[in-house]
């Protein structure tokens, strides 16, 4: 029950937390900014419009918004909230994550190649290239958790007080993931410096111009997907910088949720004080997580012997 619990708290807090970026973000550009439920009131609005669909689409095209709703839902259904159990877990469904993930992304690429846009295209070539690397860091921390607790689950990593022994084992080299993470968190996000989900110009976009051609709930359910992605991400981060349980639901909650916007509030400040890279910088950002992550592996291998 407290699982179903905490994961309606991360379902019914993702678009808020996504708000807080904008708010940063306005602040410090001297703005008022968006209302916090500024997110609510965008996903209630596209949900009351209709679908407009191209001619030369098929059936892909609305298959990808759904599909790659779907694939974040089931990603948060894995994810011990605030070192909650999760509602599901069992060994080995880290990987299935990772796959669950790289599904969604499938499916957004190939609803944005079926409209036969040359600027769809262009996103989507840059959205499958993108993420590689991403995976390189991601298995690559895979294989150091693994190393550390013998374990190939989501919860055995992030469950509880495992962050702590996690910490205990690698030491300061995991300093070296947490970065990864959050360049990961950036690049999977299409946020600044890799992606600027601000503008609508086609050539220095990724994802923005990919779902150009969604609207009405299909444009819903891609921002909602989104918001569950961003979250699944920053709970990562959230869980390595505070590895600690306090022993109670309650102020597990407190102290998970309020470093969430930490974390959520550091994005809006990377956007804030980075411009976008050029698009032949950004693969040399990307890398830079896969590099964090193999030498906190290796230095940590090195520290077992």
């Amino acid at each position: 029950m407290l699982s179903i619990v905490f994961l309606i708290l991360a379902i019914l807090s993702a678009p808020f937390y996504a708000a807080l970026i904008l708010k940063v973000k306005a602040f410090f550009g001297g703005k008022k900014g968006p209302p916090l439920l500024i997110n609510y009131y965008t996903l209630i609005k596209l949900i009351q419009k209709g679908s407009v669909y191209s001619t030369s689409t098929t059936v892909i095209f609305k298959l990808g918004p759904m599909v790659s709703l779907s694939a974040a839902f089931l990603v948060l259904m894995f994810l011990p909230v605030a070192g909650q159990p999760a509602l599901f877990s069992f060994t080995g469904d880290v990987i299935l994550l990772l796959y669950l993930l790289g599904l969604g992304r499938f499916f957004t690429i190939a609803a944005a190649m079926d409209t036969a846009s040359p600027f769809e295209g262009m996103g989507a070539a840059r959205e499958a290239y993108f993420p590689i690397i991403c995976e390189a860091a991601l298995f690559t921390t895979l294989i150091l958790f693994y190393i550390l607790t013998n374990e190939l689950s989501l919860a055995a990593y992030f469950g509880g007080g495992r962050p702590y022994a996690l910490w205990q084992a690698a030491g300061s080299p995991l300093l070296f993931v947490v970065i990864a993470l959050f360049i990961v968190l950036l690049t999977e996000n299409s946020r600044v410096p890799v992606d600027d989900p601000a503008t609508h110009l086609e050539l220095t976009m990724i994802h923005e111009v990919m779902v150009l051609d969604h609207s009405g709930p299909d444009l819903a359910f891609i921002e909602l997907g989104s918001f569950f992605k961003l979250f699944f991400y920053s709970a990562l981060v959230t869980r390595l910088i505070c590895p600690f349980t306090l022993g109670h639901p309650v102020a597990d909650a407190v102290l998970f949720f309020g470093f969430m916007a930490v974390v959520y509030a550091a994005v809006g400040v990377t956007e804030s004080v980075m411009a976008r890279y050029r698009m032949d910088k950004v693969p040399k950002f990307v890398l830079t997580s896969f590099a964090l992550a193999f030498f906190a592996t290796v230095i940590t291998l090195e520290f077992i012997k």
